[in-house]
């Protein structure tokens, strides 16, 4: 048990901090003129990181279960990194937003705004934006709000990509172990 944990927790902080690592270049280093990266772009970094999921379960299946894995026992590995990694996602996005004096939603709202207001939203239809954009940030300077949020972006990915590595693990010819 004690392994199962430990593989739980690297695989899952890894996971984390590859997510976290990828998503804050795609804010950080942005082209002039966008505030944020696609949000294609920050699912492909998720699921880049979360693909640790499937090494975790496979070195389980490996090293400790000689080659063989049923699928509940599989899934649950990958939940466990998944919910580290959810985690350790969520923390390290907190410690940024402090770092940053919580600018990001500031930043991500007045982008949005200038990107609408280019594409000739005016009027009504801005001002109805305007509102709801501080809504926005009214809520995310919650941080029960802010964290359940940020945490609900990552886990769903986690938890399919949990799913489809006990579904590929279960089977020992797939990425059989070696030796």
């Amino acid at each position: 048990m004690q392994q199962t944990q430990r593989t739980i927790l690297t695989y899952g902080l890894i996971s984390g901090v590859i997510i976290i690592l990828g998503i804050l270049a795609t804010i950080l280093l942005k082209p002039s003129g966008h505030q944020h990266g696609g949000v294609w772009l920050g699912y492909l970094i998720m699921l880049i990181g979360l693909s640790t999921i499937l090494l975790a379960v496979k070195q389980h299946r490996d090293k400790v279960l000689g080659g063989v894995i049923k699928f509940w026992p599989a899934f649950l590995i990958g939940l466990g990194v998944a919910v580290v990694a959810t985690i350790a996602y969520a923390a390290i996005w907190e410690v940024y937003l402090a770092l940053t004096h919580y600018r990001f939603m500031d930043e991500y709202t007045a982008s949005i705004l200038a990107q609408k207001r280019a594409a000739g939203l005016s009027g009504e239809a801005y001002a109805k934006l305007v509102a709801e954009m501080d809504q926005m940030k009214r809520n995310y300077a919650n941080p029960l709000y802010r964290v359940p949020m940020t945490m609900a972006e990552i886990f769903p990915v986690g938890l399919l990509v949990a799913l489809v590595s006990a579904a590929l693990m279960r089977n020992a010819k797939f990425l059989p172990a070696r030796g």
